[in-house]
């Protein structure tokens, strides 16, 4: 994707100077808003909506013949590029509507003689002049260039250092996430142009024509997303975090097979709390129904109670599992170290994000962490929005360093 950008820019100084196109595109500009469109792709990615390279590419081109400046231009432009199905244009519009700023709803084909409300993704100054005036018609305030920067700004932001208004900007983009969890093949079949021969599906096509030898026809097997279990840290120490993690949860328990439990003082089931499509709604909720907020911590003996109540049964048999904690254990941490090799057991896959990861200089001293590392499958930072579209990917199947995990544990060993 950079490489398109680059080729874009060799091709505007070949294009030649002069005209007021060339001067929109100056490669200081152009390389900007090839960041602004290329973070936007990136949010759509964590939305799930599957935006490909070449999609990516098609956009870029897209923009590029039509006019970077208008929005309706822009919208419509990703909105036939990289959306694939029905499903892709709900993702679409809430995205867009967060990324670019939510001040208006995104561009719709214009019913009247008066041009649609323009705001501009490349500002178009003339050197060394003043700024132009807005023409009629064009509705006043920031660039979309400056909205999305700063949302691109904000993905890699801690979010407990934002401000009120930062976080609410945060909460529009976590309400746009969606996780699903890594494929699997299925018993069940279902027909295909390639696969097996499909015995009873071949014998009746040829019933139908009388005895006639007719086309063979063939069966595949399906695939469906794992079970995905989010058990969020709500202690305490996890305070700043825990507002942010709990919307990423929600936007998560909106799909079928997701389920997520608050643990702190006590574990708590909130995935019926989280189904109300509205973020505030869902928040109010579990506020009512945790009763341990800000509270201590006790991994292992909540841990335990989850795998004897829940995961034994079948919750976590075959799930991904996702664990968000700084992992601070005020038990025994051997009863976690034991609860933790029964969990990787039972799931398919066990994943830890820690918000405190990404800090300078960390290594997993806590006690709990140390005990929980060995097995967990993937370690990851949770702290900002990049870091939860990474643990998204995670989840889906996306694989990390070999060493990771690994080199993390070494660095504590040494430290201890």
């Amino acid at each position: 994707m950079i490489g398109v950008a680059e080729e874009r820019e060799e091709r505007r100084g070949r294009t030649g100077a002069g005209g007021d196109r060339s001067e929109a595109f100056s490669p200081g500009r152009g390389g900007r808003a090839d960041a602004v469109l290329l973070g936007f792709t990136r949010a759509l990615r964590a939305a799930g909506v599957a935006v490909s390279a070449e999609r990516v590419h098609a956009l870029l081109r897209a923009v590029d013949v039509l006019r970077p400046g208008v929005r309706a231009d822009v919208y419509w432009a990703g909105r036939l590029t990289l959306c694939g199905d029905r499903d892709d244009l709900e993702r679409y519009e809430r995205v867009f509507a967060a990324y670019f700023g939510a001040d208006g709803s995104p561009a719709r084909p214009a019913r009247a003689a008066a041009p649609p409300p323009r705001l501009r993704l490349v500002v178009r100054d003339a050197p060394g002049g003043p700024p132009a005036e807005p023409a009629e018609g064009e509705r006043a305030g920031p660039p979309v260039a400056s909205l999305a920067s700063s949302a691109e700004v904000l993905r890699h932001r801690d979010v407990a250092g934002l401000d009120p208004a930062e976080r609410a900007q945060v909460r529009r983009l976590l309400a746009a996430f969606a996780l699903r969890g890594q494929s699997r093949r299925t018993a069940r079949r279902r027909p295909a142009r390639r696969g097996d021969v499909d015995p009873h599906r071949t014998v009746r096509e040829m019933l139908r024509l009388g005895g006639e030898p007719a086309l063979l026809r063939r069966h595949a097997r399906t695939e469906r997303p794992r079970r995905v279990v989010l058990l969020v840290d709500v202690s305490g120490s996890m305070g700043p975090y825990a507002d942010a993690l709990l919307r990423f949860a929600h936007a998560a328990a909106l799909g079928r097979r997701t389920e997520v439990f608050t643990i702190g003082t006590r574990l708590t089931r909130v995935t019926r709390e989280l189904s109300h499509r509205d973020p505030d709604l869902a928040m109010a909720a579990v506020a009512e129904a945790v009763p341990d907020w800000r509270g201590g911590t006790r991994l292992g003996e909540l841990l335990r109670e989850f795998l004897d109540r829940w995961g034994q049964r079948g919750m976590a048999r075959g799930a991904v599992v996702v664990l968000l904690s700084d992992g601070w254990e005020r038990g025994d941490p051997r009863l976690l170290a034991a609860q933790m090799r029964r969990l990787h057991r039972l799931a398919h896959r066990v994943i830890w994000s820690n918000p405190r990861k990404a800090r300078p200089g960390y290594a997993p001293l806590a006690a709990g962490m140390a005990a929980a590392l060995p097995s967990v499958d993937a370690f990851v930072e949770g702290h900002s929005l990049a870091a939860l579209e990474r643990l998204a990917a995670v989840v889906r199947g996306a694989d990390t360093s070999a060493g990771t995990v690994a080199t993390v544990a070494s660095v504590a060993r040494e430290r201890s």
